[in-house]
């Protein structure tokens, strides 16, 4: 009978872990290839994807296999693990804290300690077997689609003509950063940027401005080809004929800017305002957010540049 307890405990143990880090190497898989990917150097890129998307998926099956080798050893870093996590989210809700991180973390360690998985080659075949399988799945055709984006290396003022309008796009600058900017400062720096896109002047110019939802839907593009987009502001969806990706001549492949600030205010609550993802996604976002990969392209009409 202590051996029947032993044994369930030991597979809830790894039924857990696999559930955790099956779901942190989804997520981070994913998102390495959406937000990430970006630099030049593969060595960066692989640095980012371990070490920042796939860490937690990383961290648990590096606990569960020591673990169930060295049972003290693990208990010990399972408790390091969470005291570590007191630390680093201080402040956090109790909830969250406690309840979602420390808690499960000291229980999964406790689960392996009293626990016996049997067979162990099993369950140390799982563990490794199934996030690492996940990622490669994930990884091979995320790579692979990231791979065949357009870039063209053009970075200076674009016209960008299809699907009924036609506009131009500031060229790298102030008005094109490769930095976070929050929602305001993106429309200040439009006031003031000059007719060439590259200077932001002492007076304002009027000339830029932030894109409309409409415009940017139906602007971008897959492989050099309109993707066909349709906004509906009425239940505020986009729909394409293609999906459209970060490429150029409206994104920088190499940037981690992954979206765009557009001029439009969320009706429902003004302290938000419409972005847009390279993919085509349109969601709101407070307007004093400026993450990293939060920023905006401006643009003016082509009808400006003949009074230039």
């Amino acid at each position: 009978m202590k051996s029947r307890v032993k044994l369930v405990l030991g597979w809830l143990a790894v039924a857990v872990t696999l559930t955790i880090s099956g779901l942190w190497a989804y997520w981070g898989s994913i998102e390495n290839f959406h937000e990430g990917w970006y630099s030049t150097s593969l060595w960066e890129n692989l640095f980012m994807m371990f070490f920042q998307y796939l860490l937690f998926s990383i961290v648990f099956v590096f606990l569960a296999i020591v673990t169930l080798k060295w049972k003290l050893v693990g208990l010990i870093l399972h408790l390091g693990l969470a005291g570590f996590s007191v630390w680093f989210f201080s402040g956090s809700h109790f909830s969250v804290l406690y309840l979602l991180i420390v808690l499960p973390v000291l229980g999964l360690g406790l689960l392996y300690f009293f626990g016996e998985p049997k067979p162990l080659i099993l369950a140390r075949s799982l563990i490794l077997g199934i996030p690492l399988l996940i990622i490669i799945s994930i990884s091979l055709v995320q790579g692979i689609k990231v791979s065949q984006r357009v870039n063209d290396f053009d970075f200076g003022l674009r016209i960008v003509e299809g699907n009924g309008v036609t506009l131009a796009w500031a060229p790298r600058g102030p008005g094109w950063p490769d930095e976070g900017i929050t929602w305001e400062e993106a429309k200040e720096r439009c006031k003031y940027l000059s007719s060439d896109g590259t200077t932001l002047m002492d007076e304002e110019q009027n000339i830029w401005r932030l894109p409309t939802v409409d415009e940017v839907v139906r602007s971008l593009m897959l492989h050099g080809e309109n993707a066909g987009g349709t906004w509906d502001p009425a239940t505020k969806t986009a729909t394409y004929v293609l999906t459209p990706d970060k490429e150029s001549p409206l994104w920088d492949v190499h940037s981690q800017v992954i979206y765009y600030w557009t001029s439009e205010s969320f009706e429902e609550d003004e302290q938000r305002a419409f972005i847009i993802v390279y993919h085509g996604g349109v969601h709101a976002k407070m307007k004093i957010d400026g993450q990293d990969y939060l920023s905006f392209r401006a643009v003016k009409d082509v009808a400006s540049e003949s009074d230039d």
